[in-house]
């Protein structure tokens, strides 16, 4: 019998797989489909993360037996793997390449945490923004045939990323544009010079610490 045979299990679109504070009995192995992951922040909710097929979610409630730290809302119609605690340790044992993989994942996951958490400390939206942008271009955002890192990102996704509002994204972005730093190029963020743009950064940094001279 295969995996899907026995852990496989359908969710259609808008299927709420968990919700934040509940005890977790299970995790989930997208087969096929998309998944949403929020986090409630003061009273506001969060986009974490929207996972693909191949992405697994929900291991930490079985691995250290605490509430459910987000939700999880399917967005596309949904093949899972739903496994148990025993099962999940079974495959660990049984099969070091499953251990090895996870171990990469989770290990990614808490870059992107650190990551998110170093953008929280700074103090002002303009460098916010620009070092969620870096970021990016640091994390295997892919580059096109004139040199530049192309982005899939957008004013919405950095607000929610970087907890500034929409309409000072939208301002921080455009003065960015203006500075040929980021160009909007249909659905991605052309960074021409990324070089250039980590040193605005450090110019922001300079400045919010010292700030404005003469």
């Amino acid at each position: 019998m295969s995996l899907i045979e026995r852990f496989g299990r359908t969710a259609p679109a808008g299927t709420v797989l968990f919700r934040e504070g509940e005890p977790g009995k299970d995790m989930y192995v997208i087969q096929s489909g998309k998944v949403r992951l929020t986090r409630t922040i003061r009273g506001v909710e969060k986009i974490l993360a929207d996972l693909p097929a191949g992405e697994f979610f929900g291991e930490m409630s079985i691995i250290n037996e605490k509430p459910r730290t987000a939700t999880a809302v399917v967005l596309e119609d949904a093949q899972l793997l739903v496994l148990d605690p025993r099962t999940f340790e079974a495959m660990i044992k049984a099969n070091t390449e499953i251990a090895v993989r996870m171990i990469k994942k989770l290990a990614g996951r808490l870059d992107i945490a650190n990551a998110q958490i170093e953008n929280l400390l700074l103090g002002d939206a303009n460098s916010r923004i620009v070092h969620a942008l870096l970021t990016m271009c640091h994390n295997g955002a892919p580059r096109g045939d004139d040199g530049a890192v192309h982005l899939t990102t957008d004013p919405d996704a950095l607000s929610e990323q970087t907890s500034v509002d929409v309409k000072k994204t939208r301002e921080v972005l455009a003065r960015l544009e203006r500075s040929r730093l980021v160009i909007p190029d249909g659905a991605v963020w052309r960074v021409p010079d990324v070089v250039k743009l980590a040193e605005y950064l450090e110019f922001l940094e300079m400045r919010e610490r010292f700030g404005d001279v003469g």
